[in-house]
């Protein structure tokens, strides 16, 4: 069961993650986002972008770092193996692009448990790497975990 304590913590940010052009590519290759933007340098800045773009959902690479410093805390009481993603949001406030230097804090914003089941929502506020804090919001990863409990 998720330790109900959790809920309204939040996590300090991450170390930086380096957003690299390879990266990009391969995660495109991945979910089979073919558009030339994400593998093309001179596609990209044709169509205004500093460098190749990600892919939308290449912003859960990111969150899931952060994700880990919560799934790993044994306080936490969450057993991966027992775990479901439910739900994944994104918001982009701008893209993300090869180049970003990103950091990530952590929310879990809610834990609820019915019976043998607890639903786990956090929220990832992925940041440019500030050079004191983290600076401009980037996106934000919404995920709403199911865990199932021993008896389930």
């Amino acid at each position: 069961m998720a330790n109900p304590d959790f809920q309204g913590r939040e996590y300090p940010a991450t170390a930086p993650y380096s957003v690299g052009r390879e990266k990009i590519r391969e995660f495109a290759d991945a979910v089979g986002a073919a558009d030339p933007a994400h593998h093309d340098l001179v596609a990209a800045r044709g169509l205004g972008y500093p460098d190749l773009v990600a892919p939308p959902t290449f912003a859960v690479v990111i969150a899931q770092r952060a994700e880990g410093q919560y799934v790993s805390d044994p306080e936490a009481g969450i057993d991966f193996s027992r775990v479901v993603h439910a739900d994944e949001r994104f918001t982009h406030h701008r893209p993300i692009v090869a180049g970003d230097e990103l950091v990530t804090v952590l929310h879990v914003d809610s834990v609820t448990s019915r019976g043998p089941l607890s639903m786990v929502t956090t929220r990832c506020e992925i940041f440019a790497a500030g050079a004191t804090a983290p600076g401009e919001l980037v996106a934000t990863v919404t995920s709403t975990l199911a865990v199932r409990g021993e008896d389930a």
